[in-house]
């Protein structure tokens, strides 16, 4: 039976206008609930995140460099992601990195805490706004909790200038 077809008090022999108690804790519990994961989201703002910052020596990891394929839904120039940072594309949530100069790195930029939307990437850090969760640009570990769980890896191309979620 689901809260819209749950008898009211009138029906039950009470107050001719008040819905049921377990009507209005439904109702409550369902708005609590709405507003928790509202607040975990992405957020409304769908633009594309730049920050830059000085970077750390990295080695090859999940994403693949040089010589990509021609399938894929081109993301950006490399000229567009400043070493030691990176951008965060909202829209396909990923986050492309350049820990090191040439090297391009990409990751979900979903947090592995509570799913909030990584805000920033500066000195070679991701940074997660909810919780302050800290990841590296240079292979998504966590460098600072609450989260537990590495960035889950994003398969990026890069093909002369371009880069392209794979």
């Amino acid at each position: 039976m689901t809260s819209a077809s749950l008898p009211t008090s009138s029906e039950q022999g009470g107050a001719p206008t008040r819905p049921a108690r377990r009507t209005v804790m439904a109702a409550a519990g369902a708005a609590g609930l709405a507003a928790a994961l509202t607040a975990c989201g992405s957020g409304d703002d769908s633009s594309d995140t730049v920050v830059s910052g000085a970077g750390s020596p990295g080695s090859a990891g999940s994403a693949q460099e040089g010589g990509g394929s021609a399938g894929g839904t081109a993301l950006a120039k490399t000229a567009d992601i400043p070493e030691g940072g990176g951008k965060i594309f909202k829209d396909q949530g990923v986050v492309v990195t350049q820990p090191t100069a040439g090297t391009y790195k990409a990751f979900s930029s979903k947090c592995t805490h509570q799913g909030c939307a990584v805000g920033s990437v500066a000195d070679g850090v991701i940074v997660c706004p909810c919780h302050n969760s800290h990841f590296s640009a240079e292979d998504g570990s966590v460098k600072k909790g609450p989260a537990t769980r590495p960035l889950a890896a994003a398969k990026i191309s890069v093909s002369g200038d371009e880069i392209k979620l794979a």
